[in-house]
């Protein structure tokens, strides 16, 4: 039983550190686009969202339980996939009309 409970945990802190990292990754190109030095706050919103998930990551592997790690990984992809997801059908459609308007061989 006490195991099954520090897999949800796992799990729910990689939910987490996927919305920190991908939520920061919105911020950041959001402020970023129209800051005077876009470059910095890039640079500062990766140094930011790495250091958090790569923490929160090293907790889970320093741990000794491959399983929690594996948990923690798999709750972060789940958040990866339901912010790309959505996004996947929209590029391909535009990316084929970009092809058939092109009149480049």
């Amino acid at each position: 039983m006490n195991e099954t409970f520090t897999l949800i945990f796992a799990f729910v802190m990689g939910l987490l550190l996927g919305g920190i990292f991908f939520g920061g990754l919105w911020l950041t190109v959001k402020k970023g686009l129209s800051a005077k030095r876009p470059a910095l706050w890039f640079f500062v919103g990766i140094l930011l969202r790495m250091s958090i998930v790569l923490s929160g990551f090293y907790y889970f592997v320093s741990s000794g339980h491959w399983e929690q790690a594996l948990v923690c990984l798999l709750g972060f992809m789940v958040i990866r996939l339901s912010v790309t997801w959505p996004n996947n059908s929209t590029m391909a459609t535009s990316a084929t009309t970009a092809k058939e308007i092109s009149n480049a061989p």
